[in-house]
């Protein structure tokens, strides 16, 4: 993995100059609201997030649980047992996302009747 990582450039610099580039650094990846979303439901296992996100490759989804941590979004605990274990919870500085994924979640279904339309449009890609 540490061969991934040093062959890696980011292509655009980190452009951090208020909050909200910060936010969205954290939160950049298609499945992160949904990843923090579920572990703080209790989803604990990659194996059960997985299912719960049966769309996102097992690459995907272990790349952005990474990330997380990396982030202190998340705390990774390995159990050293016979068969290897791993469990995921939300650190303090993950927890403060919950509100702000409640109301996007809310604005979202708030909006959907209009938003649906938008994205059944012609030449639209859905996934």
């Amino acid at each position: 993995m540490t061969y991934l990582r040093r062959m890696y450039k980011r292509k655009l610099p980190m452009h951090l100059e208020c909050g909200l580039h910060l936010f969205m650094e954290v939160m950049n990846g298609k499945w992160k609201p949904n990843l923090i979303w579920y572990i703080h439901s209790g989803v604990k296992r990659p194996g059960e997030l997985h299912r719960r996100l049966p769309k996102v490759s097992r690459r995907l989804l272990d790349t952005q649980l990474k990330q997380l941590a990396e982030q202190g979004i998340i705390r990774k605990t390995k159990f050293e047992q016979k068969l290897a274990k791993v469990e995921y919870e939300l650190t303090a500085l993950g927890q403060t996302l919950i509100p702000v994924i409640e109301v996007t979640a809310r604005w979202g279904e708030t909006h959907r009747e209009a938003l649906e339309s938008l994205f059944q449009s012609p030449g639209v890609e859905q996934q």
